[in-house]
C-alpha cells in the first residue's frame, strides 16, 4: 500500500495533520493502536472537563443558598459521573471517525513502526504485520504518564491519570504527587466530590511555571477549598503493602507520613518514542524528544515528527498547529513558522488558570523596564453578580515601547479569555490600543482592559 503521508498517531496532532494533509489534496492514511483521537479525546482534555464539569455543576448545588436558591438532598452519583466522562470521551472519538471518512483518510488500526526507506510497519491485534509506503511519514505518538523510581504506577493504589479518570470507585483520602495542570485538575475534582485531598509538590509553588502571583492565589483557593498543600516536599517511598497507602514525605521540617486510599502520580509526562524504529531509521532523539527543525523536518528526509513527541509545550492545540504547519509545508507552501513564545496555557481547576507569554520575572531577567497592570475579579460587576471574584488579571508591558510581554489570569471563565492576550500579542498589540478598545460591561473579560488601564495609571474602578 503506497501513500502520500502516513501519521503514525491519532491524537490531536495526528488527526489534525492527516485532515489538513487530505485539504491539500495528499492520499493520507493514520495509524492509530488504540481510539482515534488519542488520549487527548480519550483519556486527557475531553473526558477531564466533563468531570471537571460535574464536580462545578454539584458545587454549585451545594451552594445554591448562595444564589437566593433551595434545595434539598443534594448528593452525588460517582459512578454516573464517571460514566458520562466515558459517554463524553466516546462521542468525540466516534466524531473523529466520521472526520477521517468525510476526508477520505485511511485508518489502520495496529501499532505502527518506522522503518528506512520510507516504510512503515503496521501490527495489529492478532500480531500480523503490513508494511506500507508513503513519501512521507509523520511520527505524532504522543506521551503517556512520566513514572518516578520510587513510585511505580500499579494501576490499583498508585495511579496515573488513566486510572484517575476511571475509577470504579471514590476513594475517601487521596495524595495527589505533582501540581501541574494534570495534578491540580484532579484534585479540585475529587475535593469537589468530597474525597481528602493532599496535594504533594516538591517546587515552592504550585503551578510552578505560573506566574508568582497567580501560584499564590491559587494555592490560597486551593486551601480555602479544603485541599491540604505541601510545598517544597517530595514523596520518598510509598507503602502498599496494607488496606490503603503509606506515603513517607520529605518536607522542610523533616519526615512525615501521610496515609490515604491511593496516590495519583502526576510528575509528568514521558514520550513515547520506545520501539518504533527510531534507531533503525537513524532519526535523532535528545533527551527523550526527537530532534527537528522549524517544519518538523527529522534529521532523515522523508520522517517528520510533531507533538508530545518534539520539544516544545506538550500541549494539545500546539500539536494541532504544529502538524497543519508541517503538511503545509510538504506541500510547497510557506507557512509562518510556530512563536513558541505566544502559546496559551490553560488549567481548568476552580480557579481556573491561563497565561500567555513571559512572567513578571522572565521580563525582569529579560532586561525590560515594565509597567504590570493587575485587576481583581472582586471589583468585576460581573464576577460579584456571578458569585466568583476569586482571582485576577494581570499584564506586562514594555515600558519603553508598549510592548504586550505577558498576560496572567486566575478565575472563573479565564481559559475562554485568554485568547484576547493570544491574538493582541500576535498583531503586536500595544498597551494603549487595548485600552482603547472599548469592552462590553458587564463581562468577566473587561477585567483586561481595566488591568491595562491600571498598568498605565488610568484604572477607573479601583
Amino acid at each position: 500500500m503506497k501513500y502520500d503521508i502516513i501519521i503514525i498517531g491519532s491524537g490531536p496532532g495526528g488527526y489534525v495533520t492527516a485532515i489538513r494533509a487530505s485539504q491539500l489534496g495528499f492520499k493520507v492514511a493514520i495509524v492509530e493502536k488504540e481510539n482515534l483521537g488519542g488520549i487527548c479525546l480519550n483519556w486527557g482534555c475531553i473526558p477531564t472537563k466533563a468531570l471537571l464539569k460535574s464536580a462545578q455543576v454539584y458545587d454549585y448545588l451545594k451552594h445554591v443558598d448562595a444564589y437566593g436558591l433551595k434545595a434539598k438532598e443534594i448528593d452525588k452519583d460517582f459512578s454516573a459521573v464517571i460514566k458520562r466522562s466515558r459517554n463524553v470521551a466516546d462521542g468525540m472519538s466516534k466524531g473523529v471517525q466520521f472526520l477521517m471518512k468525510k476526508n477520505k483518510i485511511d485508518v489502520i488500526d495496529g501499532f505502527g513502526k518506522v522503518k528506512p526507506g520510507k516504510k512503515v510497519d503496521v501490527t495489529d491485534s492478532h500480531k500480523k504485520t503490513v508494511e506500507y509506503t508513503a513519501d512521507h511519514i509523520v511520527v505524532a505518538t504522543g506521551a503517556r504518564s512520566r513514572q518516578l523510581p520510587f513510585l511505580p504506577i500499579d494501576g490499583k493504589k498508585v495511579i496515573g491519570y488513566r486510572e484517575a479518570m476511571s475509577l470504579t470507585k471514590q476513594p475517601k483520602k487521596m495524595i495527589v504527587v505533582g501540581s501541574g495542570a494534570i495534578g491540580v485538575e484532579f484534585a479540585h475534582f475529587y475535593n469537589a466530590m468530597g474525597t481528602d485531598v493532599t496535594v504533594v509538590e516538591f517546587l515552592p509553588n504550585l503551578v510552578p511555571l505560573e506566574d508568582v502571583d497567580v501560584s499564590k492565589q491559587f494555592e490560597r483557593s486551593f486551601k480555602k477549598s479544603g485541599i491540604k498543600v505541601m510545598t517544597e516536599s517530595s514523596v520518598t517511598s510509598v507503602d502498599t503493602s496494607g488496606s490503603g497507602i503509606k506515603a513517607n514525605v520529605k518536607t522542610k521540617k523533616g519526615e512525615e507520613v501521610l496515609e490515604a486510599d491511593i496516590v495519583l502520580s502526576a510528575v509528568g509526562i514521558k514520550t513515547n518514542i520506545e520501539n518504533i524504529g527510531l534507531e533503525d531509521v537513524g532519526i535523532a532523539t535528545d533527551k527523550d524528544k526527537i530532534l527537528v527543525n522549524s517544519y518538523y523536518q527529522t534529521n532523515i528526509p522523508g520522517y517528520y515528527a510533531i507533538g508530545d513527541v518534539v520539544d516544545g509545550p506538550a500541549l494539545a492545540h500546539v500539536a494541532s498547529a504544529e502538524g497543519i504547519t508541517c503538511v503545509e509545508k510538504i506541500a510547497g507552501l510557506e507557512p509562518e513558522a510556530i512563536d513558541y513564545g505566544n502559546i496559551p496555557g490553560c488549567t481548568y481547576a476552580t480557579p481556573e488558570i491561563a497565561s500567555v507569554g513571559m512572567t513578571e520575572a522572565q521580563a525582569k531577567d529579560a532586561g525590560y523596564d515594565l509597567k504590570i497592570g493587575k485587576f481583581p475579579f472582586s471589583a468585576s460587576g460581573k464576577a460579584t453578580a456571578a458569585g466568583a471574584t476569586d482571582g485576577f488579571v494581570k499584564v506586562i508591558f514594555d515600558a519603553k515601547y508598549g510592548e504586550w510581554l505577558g498576560c496572567h489570569m486566575i478565575g472563573a471563565g479565564v481559559t475562554d479569555m485568554i485568547a484576547e492576550a493570544v491574538l493582541g500579542r500576535k498583531l503586536e498589540t500595544t498597551g494603549h490600543e487595548v485600552l482603547k478598545t472599548i469592552h462590553p460591561h458587564p463581562t468577566m473579560s473587561e477585567a483586561v482592559m481595566e488591568a491595562v488601564a491600571d498598568a498605565y495609571d488610568e484604572v477607573i474602578h479601583l
